[in-house]
């Protein structure tokens, strides 16, 4: 199987401000980090190696994969200073997915190229078949091939234009009337593709497969797929999709917690070492790391988290603790 680069260095701004506690691949969903999420699928199709690009709140992220012996991978990072984006951030990764056993993303001489390689989006979860995927873009030859399915909510997600053969025809905007495809945050991709970016400067792929296109017709295309997808966008995104999945698998969204016998808690996600006293009321809520819920207190459809740093609009500081909206 091939390689894999999971992006997972973004800043999260619009899941703030629980990206402000830890970064985004990182959250647990359903008792689970997004990341374990993410690389199981993949260990489980046979991925063995996988790459990480970080740069906001790292931390977060190595101390829940190490070097991935615990998954059965082998997992490394390719470090940004500043973020490189969705096209520049491949470019720097690419030496690390050539050279399993190199520590630094530009091994010189050793550089070998990895063949083809897959791209995840460190923030969404999908069932998209990857054999299927990496079928399809051997077969048509082309550079990059996104998994996609129809864009049913157009008002809310930009759109991927797709030809009748499949290729891609360009981005669409959000709210624009015509049809589309979304991308659901996975792709193939040749080395080839990034060939034109500048080492360590930021670009992103909106800029970059329009011009691949342009050079050679065929160079992009779409997999069009009814596979589902769960994104994970905002704090509200972040609730329901955990919820759902909670409800689904029999999880305890508030395992990790120490919640008094006289508190109450309705849909709810605590993180780890809450600690919920006496007559406390939590109602679609997310609870972060270390917060102690005060006693004989109400909260609903709010965001509550160790108060430190700055505040995002809408959030007040309450008594050491940061409370936002949902």
């Amino acid at each position: 199987m091939v390689p894999a680069l999971v992006l997972t260095a973004g800043l999260a701004t619009r899941l703030r401000p629980l990206s402000f506690v830890r970064a985004k691949a990182a959250l647990p969903v359903a008792g689970t980090p997004l990341i374990h999420r993410i690389l199981r699928p993949l260990s489980s199709a046979g991925v063995q190696d996988v790459v990480l690009n970080l740069h906001y709140l790292p931390d977060t992220l190595t101390s829940l994969l190490g070097d991935g012996s615990a998954l059965g991978m082998r997992i490394r990072y390719s470090w940004e200073v500043p973020v490189l984006g969705s096209a520049g951030g491949p470019t720097r990764a690419i030496p690390l997915l050539a050279n399993p056993e190199s520590r630094i993303p530009d091994p010189g001489p050793r550089v070998r190229d990895p063949g083809t390689f897959l791209i995840l989006n460190g923030d969404t979860l999908t069932d998209v078949s990857l054999p299927a995927l990496l079928d399809d873009h051997r077969r048509s030859g082309a550079l990059v091939t996104m998994a996609v399915v129809p864009n049913t909510e157009p008002e809310k997600y930009s759109g991927v234009g797709v030809g009748p053969d499949g290729a891609f025809t360009g981005w669409v905007p959000r709210g624009s009337r015509e049809p589309s495809y979304h991308f659901i945050g996975v792709q193939v991709a040749e080395p080839a593709a990034f060939a034109s970016v500048p080492a360590d400067t930021p670009s992103e792929v909106r800029t970059l497969y329009p011009a691949l296109v342009a050079a050679r017709a065929g160079a992009v295309r779409a997999f069009r797929t009814q596979a589902s997808f769960i994104d994970i966008g905002t704090p509200s995104d972040y609730l329901e999709t955990s919820l759902l999945l909670a409800a689904r698998e029999g999880i305890d969204t508030s395992a990790g917690a120490e919640i008094s016998p006289t508190a109450r808690i309705e849909r709810s996600i605590l993180w780890d070492d809450v600690i919920v006293e006496d007559g406390a009321m939590l109602k679609e809520c997310v609870v972060t790391d270390g917060v102690r819920v005060p006693a004989d207190t109400s909260w609903h459809g709010v965001t509550i988290r160790v108060a430190s740093g700055e505040l995002t609009p809408g959030e007040r500081r309450i008594e050491g603790l940061a409370i936002g909206s949902l």
